[in-house]
């Protein structure tokens, strides 16, 4: 089998790990609903990814729906039951400003990503994945030099040249990387 030569994961949390409220933000612990598997996934992705993080958009901060600490609450939660299950999420980076700000944190700008690079000095973009259902996602991986893999669910033209693999969800991303690369050539 092959060598997995990519060392960080980063996802996107509402369409690939969550189900998206659609004309809404998830806005609580109680409102998070998994998609189908993620949760073996995400144990099955920490054995082939040294660092996996979460980036995502939250405008719903700044549009008053939620407070910061409510989402900062989420995401820990999120965390620590990952972790109860055995899987790692290692952080959640998150943007909480609206999109017509033109914050540099808000995808596709990169901030986030370099953010990450501060809090884990090893990442290397060039040997990191981006996995997303939307178009900001695949273009905040393809400027920083990731492989992309668009996660398909979300209504959304997406150019053929913003991603190089496409799956249904999470799972089948897992699959294929189990049944095309070696654990053993993980270091």
């Amino acid at each position: 089998m092959k060598e997995l030569n990519y060392k960080t994961l980063f996802l996107d949390r509402d369409g690939v790990i969550n189900r998206r409220k659609v004309g809404g933000y998830v806005q609580n612990w109680e409102e998070f609903e998994y998609l189908p598997q993620v949760e073996s996934a995400l144990l099955r992705l920490a054995q082939y990814f040294p660092t996996l993080l979460v980036v995502t958009n939250q405008q719903g901060v700044e549009k008053g729906l939620m407070t910061e600490q409510e989402l900062i609450r989420l995401h820990q939660t999120l965390v620590e039951d990952i972790t109860e299950k055995g899987g790692r999420i290692d952080k959640v980076y998150y943007c909480p400003h609206h999109q017509e700000v033109g914050c540099p944190c808000r995808k596709p700008n990169t901030d986030m990503a370099f953010q990450a690079k501060r809090d884990f000095p090893d990442i290397d973009f060039s040997t990191s994945i981006m996995v997303g259902d939307s178009k900001t996602d695949l273009q905040f991986g393809r400027k920083l030099g990731m492989k992309t893999v668009l996660i398909r669910g979300k209504d959304e033209e997406i150019e053929n040249d913003l991603f190089d693999w496409v799956f249904e969800n999470l799972i089948d991303f897992v699959n294929h990387i189990e049944e095309n690369f070696s654990k053993d050539s993980i270091k």
